[in-house]
């Protein structure tokens, strides 16, 4: 068991039990960059997946009977073989037997990407927001089917238990956790010991660890707020929310369950929590039902979905690519992150090489482009000979 020394925040009993959140509807506004940030990854996620299937393989190579058992697995929108031929700058098609393998360019990126989770500064940091993830649990534990439903979001590597977790036997150990939903005892993940060092979220690393309230020195920590243009809040709701960002920080790494579950001050411990989980993911989004589900282990229970409805000025909700994806809008200007990680780079990589039309498949639309011109004029030409010979 890990050493456990999160703290208590000791806070005026006042902010224990009062809830002033005002009874007052908060539509949904779409927003079209972030919506967008979203639509772009389209098919990113399951196309890589199945390249990491071909990888897997010693000849590089799927055959396309086994290919066609992975749509399930792959959580595919149709079947494979259809999958693989939308996106022909990706994969190859081979005949006699038929198989599947990855382009030269797919490949390529592939082995950049490669090197970026080969890197030590990349496996470092990767550990330090695996840790930062693990802490902000009560037990600094979290079963291991949770952590891989965040594993494309914390960028972790293909098989990052062998690959990764192996290296570094002083942060974690693989043990058996009680699951929160069966009751029973499933494999998971658990820290060595407390890191106090890495005790520091994001926005208290902004002002200073010394300078966050907390009870220490005064100084308030406010959520940073971007509403859709075009969005207007109610001004009751407007009020609310300057008393309720006017509330003392509660540092998500804290332990601040001795808070009346359904005060402001909760309120703003679970906002915290979910901008610090939000903040260690590379791509500062992830779909709603991960947020949920860690919530469900966390005990937080509804105070997720309570934080997505009450502040739209600090998540966002997007219902694009068959899923609601929760993002943070701070770490976003308009359609692109502030601060990109280097396993973004690759990412937007696949997705330009997966936009990309082959040269042959480009002559045949501008084949059938010009084809479509000229039987359009045609059809002109020949209603305005119509059209000639009535007038006469």
């Amino acid at each position: 068991m890990p050493a456990h020394t999160n703290n208590t925040t000791k806070l005026p009993h006042c902010y224990h039990q009062v809830r002033t959140f005002i009874n007052a509807r908060i539509k949904w506004v779409r927003d079209p960059y972030l919506d967008f940030a979203v639509q772009r990854e389209k098919d990113l996620k399951e196309a890589i997946s199945l390249k990491n299937q071909v990888l897997s393989t010693p000849s590089k190579t799927l055959p396309l009977s086994t290919a066609s058992l992975l749509k399930p697995h792959l959580n595919l929108p149709t079947t494979t073989s259809n999958f693989s031929l939308k996106y022909p700058s990706l994969f190859l098609h081979s005949q006699s037997p038929p198989h599947l393998k990855l382009t030269p360019q797919f490949l390529s990126i592939h082995k950049d990407e490669s090197s970026i989770h080969n890197s030590p500064t990349h496996r470092n940091d990767t550990v330090r927001r695996l840790t930062k993830l693990l802490m902000l649990t009560k037990a600094s534990k979290l079963p291991l089917y949770v952590i891989e439903r965040f594993k494309w979001d914390l960028g972790l590597p293909q098989n990052y238990i062998l690959t990764l977790l192996c290296d570094y036997p002083e942060y974690f150990n693989v043990c058996e956790v009680r699951d929160e939903r069966s009751g029973e005892e499933v494999l998971g993940l658990e820290l060595v010991k407390w890191r106090e060092e890495l005790a520091v979220s994001e926005l208290e690393r902004r002002v200073g660890k010394d300078c966050y309230l907390g009870g220490k020195t005064g100084v308030r920590i406010m959520f940073p707020m971007c509403l859709t243009k075009g969005f207007e809040l109610e001004k009751k709701v407007r009020d609310w929310v300057e008393e309720w960002q006017a509330l003392p920080y509660v540092s998500p790494y804290e332990n601040a369950f001795h808070l009346s579950p359904n005060s402001d001050q909760a309120e703003k411990w679970a906002v915290a929590v979910l901008h610090e989980l939000l903040w260690l993911l590379v791509s500062k989004k992830t779909e709603r039902e991960n947020v949920f589900c860690l919530g469900e282990y966390l005990g937080f229970e509804g105070r997720f979905k309570t934080a997505l409805v009450h502040h739209p000025g600090i998540f966002y909700l997007s219902n694009k690519i068959r899923t609601q994806t929760v993002v943070l809008r701070e770490a976003y200007r308009k359609d692109f992150l502030v601060e990109k990680h280097p396993l973004m780079g690759m990412r937007y990589r696949y997705i330009h090489l997966m936009n990309k039309v082959p040269k042959k498949k480009r002559r045949k639309q501008a084949v059938g482009l010009a084809s479509g011109a000229k039987r359009e004029i045609a059809s002109r030409s020949s209603g305005e000979r119509v059209e000639g010979k009535e007038e006469m």
